[in-house]
């Protein structure tokens, strides 16, 4: 087992860099990215780091020349011959050859592109921009290296000793989190911390300790390195940005009314089984879902990743019962903001009445909080997302208005279309 303490003082980043290959992404991004390449590859799009926690001035604790290092790196980096025979030849949500062989023949010789990099107002302005398939692969990376400096610079000068008794407490924590998980009936967790961990080698631990310490109740990482080095499942489906870039390139009201949906039939042709999950807050559930075709209902399941949790639980299951469908058969993946006593809570309430699963973030792969003076390593709410698709801007109202992007003008256009009410606010913690 690495030792971690004794890494992180001793780091050199050019031993140890943040990414350490195209695969440190999410499972989710290469299935989108796939769909992507296959029908709107030449679409171009803007992707802009967005910083929620505007207390958090990133310009001012993370070193500029050192972020610019390491997305150069990841400039540097191309899927090796073990990463490529993992995607092409390992079984996915049961699917062999889940990646198809004119989208392996482009990924293997893909190279990052360009960036650029500027500081304003005590924050780092962070774009990429050029076509959807090849920039959208910037979005976990440069989140993972952004939270990883920003854990380096806290921790630097920190000494040997220190820095043990930091991490024994950590593992210490994540251990009684997992101790409170094992007596949970019929629990289904996955990892879902790739984007905002507090490093790599910490969500490496994290993934094996769940491994342990939950056996079946965990399974699996969103993260594809992971999943391919310690042998676990690769787990994720789809995610905002697709219904984002398909509604900026609607050309009218009515185009937009209709472009959720046919993200998800673009989807419906690639994939089955668990791979058909609806992810319907884009522009809030109960509208998408009450204007929803008869076939989406009888897809597998629904993830929740805004507003609150068990209301679009009930939401999904009323939905699922007017189409005709069993609820107990669905599936309901909970990925919002969770950490232990939440995950309790959802699985009693909902165990028996839908299949219950969990994607766990954050609140897995970075809780440091109270651990660091003045808890400068507290996990905060940062973004990286499509703002711009063909030049026009992309808008998402999420079941969360403090999560809502976008021009306030297309913001207002956005609910008139999609008939959204009033929404209720919830703080946006990660």
């Amino acid at each position: 087992m690495v030792d971690i303490a004794t890494r992180v003082y001793n780091h050199k980043w050019k031993i140890d860099p943040i990414v350490r290959s195209l695969i440190d992404t999410d499972f989710y991004k290469l299935l989108m990215c796939q769909s992507v390449f296959r029908n709107k590859r030449d679409t171009n799009v803007t992707f802009s780091l967005i910083n929620r926690t505007k207390s958090i001035r990133l310009a001012e604790i993370v070193d500029e020349g050192e972020l610019r290092e390491q997305l150069d790196h990841v400039r540097s980096l191309s899927l090796s011959r073990g990463e490529s025979t993992f995607l092409r030849g390992n079984t996915f949500y049961g699917k062999r050859q889940m990646f198809r062989p004119d989208f392996m023949e482009w990924f293997e010789g893909f190279r990052m592109p360009d960036y650029h990099l500027e500081k304003r107002d005590g924050q780092f302005e962070l774009t990429f921009e050029g076509k959807w398939p090849e920039v959208m692969l910037w979005e976990i990376p440069a989140l993972a290296i952004l939270m990883e400096l920003r854990s380096r610079a806290v921790l630097k000068g920190m000494g040997r000793f220190e820095l043990q008794v930091l991490y024994a407490r950590a593992m210490t924590r994540l251990w009684e989190k997992v101790e409170a998980l094992q007596p949970v009936d019929g629990l289904l967790l996955a990892d879902f911390g790739t984007r905002r961990r507090h490093s790599f080698m910490w969500q490496d631990w994290c993934v094996q300790a769940m491994g342990e310490g939950l056996g079946n109740k965990f399974v699996g990482t969103s993260n594809c390195l992971i999943a391919m080095r310690r042998e676990v499942e690769a787990i994720g489906t789809n995610a905002h940005e697709l219904p984002m870039v398909y509604s900026a390139l609607a050309e009218d009201d009515d185009a937009l009314k209709r472009a959720p949906y046919e993200v998800l039939a673009d989807w419906h042709e690639e994939h089955d089984g668990n791979l058909r999950i609806i992810l319907p807050d884009t522009y809030g559930t109960v509208g998408f879902l009450r204007d929803a075709p008869d076939w989406l209902a009888k897809w597998t399941g629904i993830r929740i990743d805004s507003g609150d949790p068990a209301t679009g639980a009930e939401t999904a299951i009323r939905w699922w019962k007017e189409r005709g469908e069993n609820p107990e058969e669905k599936l309901v993946i909970f990925s919002d903001g969770l950490d232990v006593d939440k995950i309790i809570e959802l699985q009693k309430q909902f165990a028996g009445r839908v299949r219950v699963s969990f994607g766990w973030g954050t609140m897995l792969t970075n809780d440091f909080r109270g651990l660091v003076p003045n808890d400068g390593l507290k996990a905060f709410s940062l973004v990286c997302k499509a703002v711009e698709a063909n030049g026009k801007p992309t808008v998402k109202l999420s079941d969360n208005p403090k999560k809502a992007m976008g021009p306030a003008l297309e913001i207002e256009r956005y609910k008139r279309v999609f008939g959204v009410g009033t929404q209720q606010e919830m703080d946006v913690v990660v």
